[in-house]
């Protein structure tokens, strides 16, 4: 097991992120532990700000907004460690995470992925199977290193093991928001590789801070919508097939466009946008359209 950190690096990749979000994730970090920001535009606004106040920082600039996977496959590239550290904007890790952490920068422990908790109970889980009977109850749990053996983690906080990947390109880029993890994680059940999710790597995930890029609530309600319906096709495309992705998500479309119509006629704004760009996104995956839709302020 290491002694120090010299083995990891922690990957955060931003975009027009909120200083203090940005600043409170930062300083809940070992300043011991190396950082990549990876700023997910041409320009990095707090560069003098970031840089000034904490010294284990690299900063880097995509160019453009190439999402989550590819802000952390861009990101990846600049690791010269044995792991890395997936780490979104908006989490805030606790105080014992980087000494629990330490257990498991091993090289005798086989896994690929080790996922984080959160802090309190939130509405979507931190980990699970792809069998939807299963829950985290369910696992095999490995007790002296408080490891539950799963099929899947959340991409806001996850350890890699980047010894077991061929390539530092780990996420399919073709996804701009939503289900990369997911889509990380079966591939590497498919291939017998372990993911773990740790009880001792708690997290506060404060959820959809990692960008302020929006003038209005609308923007971002047509982002999200749009991509994960997107996302959702393509996943099970991806991983099922065509018809099986097409069975799974036409009821969806269905379901989208009549209450897309239903609230038109009762003039509900904010939920006619939230169906029509659910409507929109599945239609466009179903089509074989790539993932570009953006908001342009």
């Amino acid at each position: 097991m290491s002694n120090n950190f010299s083995d990891l690096s922690v990957v955060v990749v931003t975009y027009k992120t909120n200083l203090n979000i940005l600043e409170k994730c930062l300083s809940s970090i070992d300043p011991s532990v190396k950082i990549i920001i990876v700023e997910n535009s041409s320009k990095f606004i707090n560069e003098d700000q970031i840089s000034n106040k904490y010294k284990n920082v690299s900063i880097f600039c995509s160019g453009e907004n190439i999402g989550y996977g590819g802000g952390n496959n861009y990101g990846l590239q600049k690791v010269d460690t044995k792991y890395a550290l997936i780490l979104n904007p908006d989490i805030i890790c606790e105080k014992n995470y980087f000494q629990n952490l330490k257990n498991y920068l091993n090289d005798e422990l086989d896994f690929s992925i080790i996922g984080s908790q959160y802090i309190d109970n939130e509405l979507y889980a931190p980990a699970g199977f792809f069998d939807s009977d299963l829950s985290l109850k369910d696992a095999e749990y490995i007790q002296n290193l408080n490891l539950s053996k799963v099929d899947w983690v959340v991409g806001c906080s996850m350890l890699l093991n980047l010894k077991k990947f061929k390539s530092k390109f780990i996420f399919d880029e073709n996804f701009f928001l939503f289900f990369e993890e997911f889509d990380l994680c079966k591939f590497l059940k498919k291939n017998g590789e372990n993911v773990y999710s740790s009880s001792k790597l708690i997290v506060n995930h404060f959820g959809f801070k990692s960008s302020t890029d929006f003038t209005n609530e609308n923007d971002l309600i047509k982002l999200r919508n749009w991509h994960y319906m997107w996302s959702y096709f393509y996943y099970h495309k991806k991983n099922e097939g065509y018809f099986k992705a097409l069975k799974v998500s036409f009821g969806k479309l269905i379901r989208s466009f009549l209450k897309f119509i239903f609230f038109t006629l009762i003039f509900n704004k904010k939920k006619r946008t939230n169906y029509f760009y659910r409507f929109l996104g599945l239609l466009n995956s179903m089509m074989g359209k790539k993932s570009l839709f953006r908001i342009n302020n």
